[in-house]
């Protein structure tokens, strides 16, 4: 199993350079990022939540990343996750190839449907269709990145053949994880993903839903992808049920506001890398 960290990156945080070569100076195999766009002003009480009260100030993730490929040789890098129903299909394979290209096929495309229907809406985009057209964007996605001429025609997603480069380093894409444990979320990352992405806050909420997912895959007919699990904490014995039960890499939390307090975390995380190597 690979330990990675997630956190967010504002600015009033430690910076993206400083971040990306603590984690990777730390010995640790990957560095996730957060996204939101804004906060929606109808959604002040987000700014009392301590794990949302980040969001309205964060940085765009992606810029963010392709900062930390100039400071890093090893580390893989993510987007943890990027809210696709929000970003222009174009763009969004436009970018992952970018960052992909540059980091010589170390990036992960952490992703998924997004929760904060708000946010959504000043996007232009109905939350109940956020499935439906994050399905239709990682198809498209996929044909772009594979195809000298690609073309896609359907309800929410809709362009003629377009020529677009650099195609990405890892062929045919690199890898698709993705997050939610709702049973439509559950169904994209099963027909759509590389591997999937739950946030897990207890031992038993991760048994129910890869339950859950287990039976989605056995439908489709396809065998358990790879797993990453984000997480605030873990203990050995928890770190052990994961990989019996084929979590392949834990995502752990960070606080990025603090030097000081960032060193303690990564080497906490380092110690939890080591036991289970």
């Amino acid at each position: 199993m690979e330990i990675g960290v997630i956190g967010d990156v504002t600015d009033r945080t430690i910076g993206i350079v400083d971040l990306a070569r603590a984690v990777e100076d730390a010995g640790l195999e990957s560095l996730f990022l957060t996204e939101h766009t804004h906060v929606p002003a109808s959604r002040r009480d987000l700014l009392a939540d301590e794990f949302h009260v980040a969001d309205v100030r964060l940085l765009d993730q992606f810029t963010m990343l392709g900062a930390a490929t100039a400071v890093t040789t090893r580390l893989r890098l993510g987007t943890g996750v990027c809210v696709v129903p929000q970003g222009d299909t174009i763009q969004l394979a436009k970018k992952v190839a970018t960052l992909d290209f540059l980091t010589q096929g170390r990036f992960l495309f952490g992703s998924a449907a997004g929760w904060l229907v708000e946010e959504m809406r000043n996007h232009g985009v109905e939350p109940s269709t956020r499935w439906a057209r994050m399905a239709e964007q990682l198809t498209a996605m996929k044909l772009i990145w594979t195809r000298d001429e690609a073309e896609f025609h359907g309800r929410f997603v809709d362009f003629d053949p377009i020529m677009l480069w650099p195609k990405p380093v890892q062929q045919p894409n690199p890898p698709i994880l993705i997050g939610g444990s709702g049973g439509r979320s559950l169904r994209l990352a099963a027909e759509h993903g590389d591997g999937w992405m739950p946030v897990v806050e207890s031992r038993e909420e991760f048994d129910l839903s890869i339950a859950s997912f287990a039976s989605v895959c056995h439908e489709l007919g396809r065998s358990l992808p790879p797993i990453t699990v984000c997480t605030m904490d873990v203990d050995e014995a928890t770190l052990s049920h994961y990989a019996d039960e084929g979590v392949t890499r834990c995502v752990l939390w960070v606080q990025t506001d603090d030097a000081e307090e960032l060193r303690a975390r990564l080497g906490r995380c380092s110690a939890v890398m080591k036991s289970v190597r």
